[in-house]
């Protein structure tokens, strides 16, 4: 894969970069929530800013319904965007660009408000694609450097690479040694800590690691489906009855380690009543909404002396006070862990939300991926078609 290093070596003063950024965040109203991704994406956008390119940056927010929505405007984006490189970002449509100077920015309006991008129809992608690699010029550029999306092949993703000469960005490069490092070159003992709501989002990647990892711990809603496969009766909590079975399955394994302990609650509110207990004795009517304290001690246990961890998924629902502690404790583990000389990387997504949210150090881990869907891909043996289409 060619590198931005390589681009910058051959000059790009007034040559028109085009750079695929993932700048999907989470919004309330028009305020961002987490913009951890923005600042991911500053380091490539700014060192070609820096070196007189003229910048085009594309990128998504949201799923937009086959046009234009104003709730999904990039314009809180562009704003913050702004802020983080210290100089202005233009919002524009990509038929109405204006003239850019020299290591000037724009920002494209959500890419998906035009159906082409997503489209399983080659030619009607390729077509989007034509649109921006002639918006480049004859001279121009393309740098992949939005991670959470090169498991899609996407007009902005990966036809626009086949028309333009392509190099990966700083994000997208350090993604991809970093996904490389858990599968090629990972450390022993290896920990994965799994979360999240349904064992079907993430079967294909436990099956994948089992055969690599010391242990794999599992939280969040999609442990009740485990415990189902135990014989625990698991109340009103998440439960996926057709992959009880694959569950089973799995714990043969021996290397599957699930909680002693649940915070149930009667209702799915900050509100509502809740009370810890054993996996075995969970009433009728109540749902675990959180892994127990006793669950976090077992759970740190088992990642003292890891060697590696990857981390992806909550343990319960931290967005709400009284189901945050677990996803706070085990996440101070792997901290721990790290410190004592793990490497640990935390899968993106809801994780990556979490690390944030609760206040742990972002320092406290080796990385912190963009792209959760993306790294589970990977790590799931899949060919990523916005790497593939990089020489990757």
């Amino acid at each position: 894969m060619r590198s931005l290093d390589d681009l910058l070596a051959e000059g790009v003063r007034g040559r028109t970069v085009l750079v695929r950024s993932d700048l999907n965040v989470p919004l309330d109203g028009d305020r961002i929530t987490d913009d951890g991704r923005i600042r991911a994406s500053v380091p490539t956008i700014s060192a070609l800013a820096r070196a007189g390119a003229r910048v085009v940056v594309t990128a998504h927010l949201g799923r937009p319904q086959g046009g234009p929505d104003p709730r999904l405007s990039l314009a809180p984006v562009a704003a913050r965007l702004a802020e983080l490189l210290g100089s202005s970002v233009v919002l524009a449509m990509l038929d109405s660009v204006p003239p850019i100077e020299d290591g000037g920015v724009v920002l494209l309006e959500n890419i998906r408000f035009d159906p082409r991008e997503t489209s399983r129809d080659d030619a009607e992608r390729g077509a989007l694609a034509d649109s921006l690699a002639a918006l480049a010029g004859a001279d121009g550029a393309f740098v992949s450097d939005g991670f959470g999306v090169v498991h899609r092949k996407q007009a902005s993703v990966y036809d626009v690479a086949t028309r333009l000469p392509a190099y990966t960005g700083t994000l997208v490069a350090a993604e991809a040694d970093v996904l490389a490092r858990l599968t090629e070159r990972s450390a022993q003992p290896y920990a994965v800590v799994l979360g999240g709501s349904k064992v079907s989002d993430k079967l294909a990647v436990i099956e994948a690691l089992l055969p690599r990892v010391d242990s794999l711990l599992v939280g969040g809603g999609m442990c009740f489906t485990f415990l189902a496969a135990q014989g625990h009766s698991v109340g009103a909590s998440l439960l996926q009855e057709e992959q009880v079975e694959n569950a089973r399955a799995l714990l043969d394994s021996g290397r599957i380690v699930l909680p002693v302990d649940v915070v149930v609650a009667d209702a799915f509110s900050v509100d509502a009543r809740t009370r810890v207990v054993p996996v075995d004795a969970i009433p009728d009517g109540w749902m675990g909404l959180d892994v127990g304290p006793e669950s976090v001690a077992v759970f740190t246990k088992a990642l003292d002396g890891a060697r590696t961890v990857f981390w992806n998924g909550p343990m319960g629902v931290f967005e709400l006070a009284p189901f945050a502690e677990g996803t706070r404790g085990v996440a101070q583990a792997i901290v721990d862990a790290t410190a004592a000389g793990a490497f640990s990387v935390v899968g993106g997504g809801d994780s990556a939300a979490a690390v944030r949210a609760l206040g742990l150090p972002e320092d406290g881990f080796s990385h912190i991926s963009t792209g959760g869907g993306a790294s589970l891909e990977y790590l799931e043996g899949r060919t990523l078609p916005g790497l593939a289409v990089l020489g990757a």
